[in-house]
């Protein structure tokens, strides 16, 4: 159900994906759905939470890798259907005044936990100047292309900003 949800906030964005909408199209009822989850909110901060923890999951299990690869990796994150949804959760939240405190601490969460993964991934030892920075100057870059990614395909352009961005880090990190 939870997958279903972050698919259908992707495709429909906050305002099209009810509690009925993603009951449906996981196959379950509408009572089903809601003895789980009370209200929109809580389905859809769950979603986002936990397609977000599945995505860290299989970031910390990938093995070893060059600069480049990790950075793609990284960059990924941003690019595909759970920035998404979580974008619509986000501004959604912006004008939702019972909505925006559960988003700010999921997006808090999830910003960190992405952060250390960068930072395990590049192998960045942040306790050198402008390190820190330089990590999370990536995952800020990512989220930037993952926003000019919702209005056109720019793969060729991202693969060129990725792999200059993966040159800079290597810098910067040693």
């Amino acid at each position: 159900m939870l997958e279903a949800a972050v698919a259908c906030l992707a495709e429909y964005g906050w305002a099209g994906s009810t509690v009925s909408v993603v009951a449906e199209r996981a196959g379950v009822s509408r009572g089903a759905a809601q003895h789980h989850f009370p209200t929109r909110e809580d389905l859809f901060t769950a979603a986002v939470e936990y397609v977000a923890e599945e995505r860290s999951q299989a970031l910390r299990a990938l093995p070893t890798q060059e600069r480049p690869t990790v950075v793609a990796a990284l960059v990924d994150l941003y690019t595909g259907p759970l920035f998404r949804a979580a974008l619509h959760l986000w501004v959604a939240a912006a004008d939702e005044e019972q909505l925006r405190p559960r988003v700010t601490e999921l997006e808090a969460r999830v910003g960190r936990e992405s952060h250390r993964i960068a930072v395990e991934l590049l192998g960045a030892d942040e306790s050198r100047p402008g390190v820190r920075e330089s990590v999370q100057g990536l995952l800020d870059m990512a989220r930037g292309l993952g926003l000019a990614t919702l209005l056109t395909d720019d793969r060729a352009r991202r693969e060129r900003v990725v792999a200059q961005w993966a040159r800079l880090l290597d810098e910067a990190l040693g």
